[in-house]
């Protein structure tokens, strides 16, 4: 069971998705993004799929990992190497029997307890967050803090990846509380230079990885 690699930087795409959003993905591939996650809002189908075709032909000749937001009938349709799924998506237990055991599967989760159940029914890694306010989504949940994000850290084997708010100089107090690894969406896919973002965080997470 070879499952491609998850990378600490996942950068999510613009949820707006068009050339734009491209442009970006590839800024953010070519300076080293390991994993690229699409997420686009309020689009047919055809049109997410479309775009997550274009952004796994950026990914791919690259090495990086691209995951696809909540749709892993869309992942698997463009081949994707993973889904991520929050907490209204098809269920991790289902998307596991439809993906098979090679296909990375994200879950999300805010507390131990439901870290724990979404490990035991197949996740590969989970996302938690918001890790601190963001106004990048709308009708989330209080933030988390670097404390919470490492109570969920430390009741699973599997990466914690954190997510709200990020920035580069948030890295560091997320990496010690056990987070493995951070995901952004506008402190790249918004930035003026996708690529020099990218850099910035990745350096930091270098300096900090445990």
């Amino acid at each position: 069971m070879n499952r491609p690699p998850l990378g600490p930087l996942h950068v999510l795409t613009d949820a707006r998705g068009g050339p734009q959003a491209l442009a970006a993905v590839a800024a953010a591939v070519a300076a080293g993004a390991p994993v690229v996650q699409v997420r686009a809002k309020d689009c047919t189908d055809r049109v997410l799929y479309e775009f997550a075709g274009q952004v796994v032909d950026i990914c791919r000749p690259a090495g990086a990992t691209c995951l696809v937001n909540d749709r892993v009938d869309i992942a698997l349709a463009v081949g994707a190497a993973g889904t991520h799924l929050g907490a209204d998506d098809l269920p991790v237990a289902a998307a596991r029997r439809v993906a098979g055991p090679g296909h990375l599967i994200g879950g999300t989760a805010r507390d131990p307890e439901l870290a724990r159940r979404l490990v035991a029914e197949g996740a590969d890694y989970l996302g938690v967050g918001p890790a601190y306010p963001t106004t990048t989504k709308t009708g989330l949940p209080d933030a988390l803090g670097p404390a919470r994000i490492g109570a969920v850290a430390a009741a699973v084997a599997v990466p914690v990846i954190a997510i709200g708010g990020i920035t580069a100089e948030r890295v560091p107090e997320l990496l010690a509380a056990g987070a493995a690894g951070v995901a952004v969406v506008g402190a790249v896919s918004g930035s003026a230079d996708p690529a020099a973002a990218t850099r910035q965080l990745l350096r930091a997470l270098a300096a900090h990885v445990r």
